[in-house]
């Protein structure tokens, strides 16, 4: 059963409908995360997850409807909203001068964070990736750079954490302890939006989700499961 909440809604959709030169990848998507709670969106590749979380991020301007952050209109070019953003899409964004420790001190440092060293050497630890340190992005697998995605997503303030299919090139370890880490996100107060495939990490870390098709509905988590069985969706 999704787990209903009167908390705040840190984003909100209203009617969103996304596409490409005017025509819609998948039916409108209506669905609010509030703070210490996660949605995940379900459906098969190609469905439009991802496409709505870029209009979510800013990224993609909507066909129609609307996206708000705390109350304000979207909009990736304010600091204010990416203050408050975290996300971890499918790109492989780097620079290729720069260690992976570099990487994520570079993150840290621009978002203020006091203890950049420790939160560092924290997730570097976290992610497997401290024997990687002074390793160039180019070097790692395409596991590792996916950790090192992931790694740099969170060390970083945020009050939403948005993540595009996190569970990719992860062993079935660094999944559940990916999932612990978003269940102890919520905990803190964070909002998630997440695209998934994976359910266990649906069922451990989604209170609500979207089953995102041509007529894009709301399920509970029980059945956003039950919808990942192979040739179900």
């Amino acid at each position: 059963m999704a787990k209903k909440s009167s908390r705040p809604a840190v984003l909100r959709a209203e009617r969103l409908t996304v596409g490409w030169d005017g025509r819609p990848v998948c039916g409108a998507a209506t669905f609010s995360v509030p703070a210490g709670r996660a949605v995940a969106l379900v459906g098969p590749n190609g469905s439009g997850k991802s496409t709505i979380l870029r209009a979510a991020l800013g990224l993609l301007e909507p066909l129609s409807g609307t996206v708000s952050l705390l109350g304000r209109p979207v909009d990736e070019r304010e600091a204010s909203f990416r203050a408050q953003v975290a996300a971890v899409l499918d790109d492989d964004a780097w620079f290729p001068a720069l260690t992976v420790a570099e990487h994520l001190y570079l993150v840290a440092r621009g978002h203020g964070v006091g203890d950049a060293d420790d939160e560092v050497e924290a997730l570097l630890d976290e992610f497997g990736l401290t024997g990687h340190a002074n390793a160039l992005p180019n070097t790692l697998s395409s596991g590792q750079r996916r950790r090192l995605l992931l790694a740099a997503g969170l060390v970083r303030p945020r009050s939403l954490l948005v993540l595009d299919e996190p569970e990719q090139r992860l062993d079935s370890d660094m999944r559940h302890r990916l999932a612990e880490r978003l269940v102890a996100e919520k905990d803190a107060g964070g909002a998630v939006l997440i695209a998934t495939h994976d359910p266990e990490m649906l069922a451990t870390v989604a209170d609500a989700a979207l089953i995102v098709a041509d007529q894009t509905r709301k399920v509970t988590v029980d059945e956003a499961v039950d919808a990942l069985r192979p040739g179900v969706l």
